[in-house]
């Protein structure tokens, strides 16, 4: 075997050594970051495996939201147009794309993606690659910088990118899972308090927030106020260290906001005060049960497809789920590190977050308490005013992934004989398998989609349609956006009435969806309850003016549509002529109609 030559005080070191010694922290950090975008996989396997027709079970109408999204950002890069604004949608008024979740910071990189492959390899590849990039990210940091133990990151980590409430993001927003910026956010302060120029870290804060802008303002708002109860909790139990350190943080906020505005701040005043604006969004009471947080989510191993039903907004809202096995071992967790500082200012932290989450008021298992919730303070503050308050339960994720690396750490480098060390080890291995197993991921179930008609799908709409919009029977809304996905597979070659997005209702504040006009809230009904109405003379008027405020080409009713025969009659009825059948479809000729 070779050695190297004799240094001086030194024993000669053999050269495989040093290549294991170089090679072998490089090969298992490796083998744990693909570990994450294995599992990450696993998750969307099903979708992965029928991208031509598969659609997330649980998306509701966000699966053709968000593939809209991203088809409208790559058609906006491909024509040199603005991406903060489209009339693809919502005809002729528009959508705001900044104060939407459009998601500019994935959408205009992976534009490329999305024209050569299509809007649902991007979802796909941002559900993915946002859930394991998380991870991977957050096993970095702690690695590197607040643990000193691989598994302890590893298990951090593998909490934070796939958690329970990520998973149930997961199935419809990518803007909840793709939060791999956030640990770099995290870094900079860090190394700032560890005493790097704050200057310079504030540049790259600057940077990162900048592009988290465009990825996903409200995930940044809730961290942010993680961030900020951590150090005021801190700052509590270490005065002192707090006025040492008040002058560099603040030199680097204040430079990092400085240069994020420069960067942001046109999509940020398109958002707020472009076309299309609109100053809150307003919810209602969306506060977490009590009963919630140790209860298990729909899609973790523990979960049941009825598990979280009364505890939740839906299946995609199920942010407070960590299961009662995890609290009882965070509760060992707090008590067996409370006297290290930071240990409990993050216990405080993830309990203060929880405490936002329920609401105003709290409620156990559906009944209200007496209890006030800190939301009281919040709720029509600013910003506030639009987030669910539910989703603040996600700010306890970072603090418990620490809390569990942290301890791994001190388990695996206890200063004792070995056996004690080894049984500590099998306990808190064990302690572990308690906790996270139960609720482990399971992999996110795929439903089959309706295929667009092919009067859209291949091009036969281009003989129909000149330079006016399409008005499908019913149009578009929250609770049916199909057409959307008729839109992208037609290449987003026409314009849509009404839609699935936010914008300003008559009164200027923030709803989901369009003003709908009288011709709209017709055909929905009838689509809804069935029957066909009597139309009068008004609402034969009514639908010339709405068809003429849209500039409508062509009313388009897909054959073999839920009741398609209630609303054929009804369009009949409203525009005074019959339509005919073009391939798959029934159409009305609106230009020649409104002539007549």
């Amino acid at each position: 075997m070779t050695t190297t030559a004799p240094t001086r005080g030194r024993p000669p070191v053999e050269r495989g050594t040093v290549r294991r010694a170089v090679l072998w922290p490089r090969l298992a950090d490796t083998v744990v970051m693909l570990a994450f975008v294995l599992a990450a996989f696993l998750i969307y396997r099903p979708l992965w495996f029928n991208l031509s027709d598969g659609y997330l079970f649980f998306s509701g109408q966000d699966q053709n939201l968000w593939e809209w999204f991203f088809a409208v950002t790559a058609h906006k890069v491909l024509n040199f147009e603005n991406p903060l604004t489209t009339t693809l949608q919502n005809h002729p008024d528009g959508v705001n794309l900044a104060a939407n979740t459009a998601m500019l910071g994935l959408g205009i990189p992976l534009a490329p993606v999305t024209v050569l492959f299509g809007p649902t390899v991007t979802f796909a590849l941002a559900l993915t690659g946002g859930m394991a990039g998380t991870a991977v990210a957050w096993y970095w940091v702690l690695f590197r910088h607040l643990v000193d133990s691989r598994a302890g990151a590893a298990v951090g980590a593998a909490f934070c990118g796939f958690a329970p409430p990520i998973v149930s993001h997961g199935n419809a927003h990518p803007n909840f899972v793709a939060l791999f910026l956030l640990p770099f956010v995290v870094l900079c302060l860090l190394t700032v308090v560890r005493g790097a120029p704050p200057v310079r870290g504030g540049v790259l804060l600057g940077l990162l927030v900048a592009w988290q802008l465009l990825l996903g303002k409200e995930p940044l708002l809730i961290a942010a106020v993680t961030m900020t109860v951590f150090a005021l909790t801190h700052a509590l139990m270490r005065p002192a260290h707090a006025l040492a350190l008040a002058r560099p943080l603040g030199v680097a906020l204040g430079t990092g906001a400085a240069v994020a505005l420069v960067l942001v701040a046109v999509p940020l005043w398109w958002q707020f005060f472009g076309p299309q604006s609109y100053p809150g969004l307003e919810h209602g009471l969306r506060g977490n049960d009590l009963a919630a947080f140790p209860a298990f989510a729909t899609e973790s191993l523990a979960g049941t497809p009825d598990s979280a039903v009364p505890l939740s907004m839906n299946r995609t809202e199920e942010n407070a789920f960590f299961g009662w096995p995890l609290l009882l071992v965070l509760a060992a967790v707090v008590a067996a590190l409370w006297r290290v500082v930071s240990a409990r200012a993050l216990a405080v932290t993830a309990l203060v977050l929880a405490w936002i989450s329920m609401g105003a008021v709290l409620y156990l298992d559906g009944t209200p308490t007496a209890i006030p919730g800190i939301w009281l303070l919040l709720f029509d503050r600013p910003l506030f005013d639009s987030v669910l308050e539910s989703r603040f339960a996600m700010g306890a994720l970072v603090p418990v992934g620490i809390l569990l690396a942290m301890a791994t750490e001190r388990v695996l480098r206890m200063r004792t004989r070995p056996d004690w060390r080894y049984a500590a080890t099998i306990v808190w291995v064990s302690a572990l398998a308690f906790a996270l197993i139960p609720i482990a991921p399971t992999e996110l179930r795929v439903t089959e989609r309706d295929e667009a008609p092919a009067f859209f799908a291949d091009g036969t709409w281009r003989t129909h349609v000149h330079d006016g919009s399409v008005v499908p029977v019913p149009p578009p809304d929250v609770g049916d956006a199909d057409p959307l996905h008729w839109q992208t597979a037609a290449g987003m070659g026409f314009p849509l009435v009404e839609g699935y997005f936010v914008g300003p209702n008559r009164d200027g504040e923030g709803m989901y969806g369009a003003p709908r006009r009288p011709t709209s809230l017709l055909l929905e009904r009838v689509a809804e309850d069935g029957g066909i109405p009597e139309i009068t003379v008004d609402d034969r008027a009514a639908a010339r003016r709405d068809l003429r405020y849209w500039n409508a080409d062509l009313v388009v009713l897909p054959i073999g549509t839920e009741r398609q025969h209630e609303l054929r009659a009804t369009v009949n009825a409203l525009l005074d002529a019959p339509g005919r059948p073009v391939g798959d479809v029934w159409l009305w000729d609106v230009d020649a109609l409104l002539e007549r």
